[in-house]
Formats: C-alpha cells, structure tokens, sequence
C-alpha cells in the first residue's frame, strides 16, 4: 500500500499580520508624511549649492545627505511622541498614535528614536561633513526641548518651533558646499515663513482637540480668531517678496517671477479665506494649498537656477 505524501501546512498568517502592524507601526513613528517635505527641501538647497552649471552632479553625496537627515528626522520624530504620549492620548487626531495607544512601549519608542537620531548624526558627519550634521542636531535639540514643552505654555510656540523647521534646506546647502551664503539663509526665510499659514491651518481644525490636550497653540478666549489671522495673513504677504530672493541673488528671470507670483497668488486666497470664514473647511482649503506650495515654489527656483 503505497504511503500518502507528508503535507506540512504552516499557518503563519496571524503572525505575520502582527509582525507587519509592527512594522507599520514603527513606520508612523517617524512620521513620514512630515519627512516627505523634509526631503523635498533638504534637496532643493543641496541643488542650488552646487555651481551652475554642473560639471557631475555629485549624486552620492546627495544619497547621503538625504538619507543621515531623514534618520534624524524620523528619530526626532519618534521621540517628540515619546514626549507628550500623555498629551497624545488626550487628541482624537493622535490618541490612535502608537505609543499614546499603548501598541509601542514607551521605553521601546525612546531607544528607538535615540538609535536613529545617534546614526543620522554620525552618518552626516562621516558621509557629509560636520556644518550638516551640526545643523540637524540642533534642530532635534531645539525642537524637542524648546518647541516640544512651549506648545502648553504660550501661543508664542510657534514662532519658536519655526526656527528649527526652516533648517531643511540649509542642511542641504550645507552638506553640498560646506559652508552657508545669503541665498541659502533666504531659502530658510521661504520656509520659516511657509509654516505659519501651515500650521496655522492645522491649529484652527483641531483647535478643540489642542485645547483639550492643554496646548496652547492658540490663546484662549474670542482672540483665537485674531491671533489664527494674524498669524497666517502677515507671513503669507512676506512671502510673496520673500520668494524672489533667491532669484535676486542669481539668475533673475521674469518668466519665473510670474511663475511665483501665481504661486503667491494661490496661497494667498485660501489664507484671506481662512482669515475672514474662519472655518474649519476653509482651514483644510488652506492646509492643501501649503503642501502644495511649498514643493512647487522650490521647484520654480531651481528652475531659475538652471
């Protein structure tokens, strides 16, 4: 009588299943809806460091570059909600967040976000050159230990937490030519600037959760409104100057400029909607106009360039 084959059935499936939430948890630690315009910006001012026109393009230099910023980036990410986990739990728009939930142990989320801010550091520092790697790390400095805290003491918060935010692209600049010029600290205005109506956006939808959490992104009270308008309208019309400063400074060409006009023009209005309906779809209108913007205004002045 001839033997049935042996069948061997492995049902791995649930673990796998865990094993991949594991993952994609670890994944939203760093945040990489941030880190996506991180990148963006980070490459912009590596680009338009390099003379022009460009003899080779030192591709290897630029992989690296991008690769120790997003490490420090995605640690500094990690750790900030390592941070205010408490805080986090408190919000609907973070209480699912991993740590806050609990499906990532707090101890874990620390040595995590350490490890990856310690290797973006010290792989800038080897791959890049210390001026990068001296500029990411005071970002993830200023960020969590100024910004971080301020968020639940004064409106003020965001002034301080757009100092760091703006580094991006001097990171860039700085690993490329390893020192910094007034085209690249305009590069950093653009993005100081930009994140006022961004976050400004962020802070109106979620203004009830915020306040909830205890942050004091907005003031108490009527004045909200006014601060929220101030806030969005005064750098919005900053930035339209502020966006030809690069050009200035190189190759100024007025197709480009009609270009960034029409860009100013299109961030413009969703602001002075948002300033006078003050409403929370006027607010998403305008928080869909500024991711779109910022990328699109680089992509004019790198085109300007070269």
């Amino acid at each position: 009588m001839a033997s049935q084959p042996a069948v061997l059935v492995l049902d791995d499936a649930p673990g796998l299943r865990t094993g991949l939430r594991r993952l994609a948890d670890y994944w939203s630690l760093t945040k990489p809806d941030v880190n996506t315009l991180i990148l963006i910006t980070t490459a912009a001012g590596f680009c338009l460091a390099l003379p022009s026109p460009v003899g080779h393009f030192p591709l290897l230099l630029l992989f690296n570059t991008l690769l120790g910023t997003v490490l420090v980036a995605s640690g500094t990410g990690t750790l900030n909600q390592f941070l205010e986990r408490d805080f986090d739990r408190q919000m609907r728009r973070t209480s699912r967040r991993p740590v806050a939930s609990g499906r990532i142990a707090p101890s874990h989320a620390l040595g995590f976000g350490i490890a990856l801010s310690c290797l973006g550091g010290i792989y800038l520092a080897l791959a890049a050159n210390l001026l990068a790697c001296g500029l990411t790390l005071v970002t993830l400095l200023s960020y969590l230990f100024l910004y971080t805290p301020m968020k639940r003491k004064s409106p003020l918060c965001t002034l301080v937490g757009a100092l760091p935010g703006a580094m991006p692209p001097l990171i860039g600049w700085a690993a490329a030519a390893g020192s910094l010029s007034l085209e690249a600290w305009s590069l950093y205005a653009i993005v100081f600037l930009w994140q006022f109506p961004h976050f400004m956006a962020i802070a109106w939808m979620y203004r009830e959760d915020y306040a909830r959490a205890g942050y004091l992104v907005l003031p108490r009270g009527k004045t909200k409104g006014d601060v929220m308008a101030f806030e969005s309208l005064v750098p919005s019309l900053l930035l339209v100057p502020a966006s030809f400063i690069p050009s200035l400074l190189t190759h100024p060409r007025f197709p480009f400029w009609i270009l960034n006009l029409v860009l100013s023009s299109a961030l413009l209005l969703p602001v002075m909607r948002v300033a006078s309906q003050r409403s929370n779809a006027a607010a998403k209108r305008l928080l869909g106009a500024s991711i779109l913007y910022l990328p699109l205004v680089f992509c004019v002045i790198l085109l300007n360039r070269f």
